[in-house]
């Protein structure tokens, strides 16, 4: 069956996108809306297997190793790239990653000479011990996106990285974030459509069900400025074909400038 779906997808650019679409429905089940909040509910503590760390963690070395050899990654260099073009006197400033995971972008940081002083965070107690046997030098704390126990604007920067799109309670997430932060927030990888209305789904990933939104970038953007945050620049590395839909979701990194104190 699989080599049927790879013979097909190299037929044409329409049979390819049919073949996509079909990948990503059998992968993301959608969740309707009034079941959300049980859903949600049901796998709050997916990311705290004590399993995940490994997996990924597999996959991150082989990805370093790239860039060691002088290779790039869309992803990575677009974060990056939208910190180093607008964010003045880098190397001055403290940052905090929130789901930072193994504590991998503080290396991605230094092969790019952005020498910022990092900390992470995860809500998970085996990504940060993970993170904390790998680079001993620095911070890591276990921390609740909704509710961090960090004082306000502690940070200058401060990077939600690709942990929004699993956070049923988003909104708080985002206004945490803008209240830790001084100057700069950044939404890294995040899921969006231009077209659709935001959409749950769970999906397995590293052999855990959890949670996944796919945010209408729109009701983002306002989420954003509601906590006091201007967009001053994008990236976008990715773009996927959407479940059950036409639609393309696009993987978008937003910085954004605080414009005034957070509640």
């Amino acid at each position: 069956m699989n080599e049927l779906v790879r013979k097909l997808a190299r037929t044409s650019p329409r049979a390819k996108s049919v073949v996509s679409r079909w990948i990503a429905s059998r992968r993301f089940r959608s969740v309707a809306e009034v079941d959300v909040p049980l859903i949600a509910g049901r796998l709050e503590w997916a990311w705290q297997g004590d399993a995940i760390p490994l997996q990924q963690r597999r996959i991150v070395d082989e990805q370093l190793a790239a860039l060691r050899d002088g290779h790039s990654n869309p992803t990575y260099e677009g974060l990056v790239g939208v910190m180093d073009h607008n964010i003045p006197q880098l190397d001055q400033k403290t940052l905090l990653e929130i789901g930072c995971s193994s504590g991998y972008y503080a290396e991605i940081l230094r092969l790019r000479n952005v020498n910022v002083s990092y900390r992470g965070c995860d809500f998970s107690p085996a990504f940060v011990q993970l993170a904390r046997s790998l680079y001993p030098s620095l911070s890591f704390d276990i921390e609740n996106a909704v509710s961090l126990s960090y004082a306000s604007e502690m940070f200058d920067i401060v990077i939600s990285g690709c942990c929004l799109l699993h956070i049923a309670q988003y909104e708080k997430a985002i206004s945490e974030a803008a209240r830790v932060s001084r100057e700069f927030v950044i939404f890294h990888r995040t899921p969006v459509l231009h077209l659709a209305d935001t959409k749950v789904y769970t999906k397995k990933a590293y052999g855990t069900e959890m949670l996944e939104i796919h945010f209408h970038e729109q009701q983002l953007i306002r989420l954003f400025a509601a906590s006091g945050l201007n967009i001053v620049d994008v990236n976008t590395p990715l773009s996927v074909s959407e479940p059950n839909s036409e639609e393309r979701c696009f993987y978008k990194t937003y910085l954004c400038r605080k414009t005034r104190m957070s509640s």
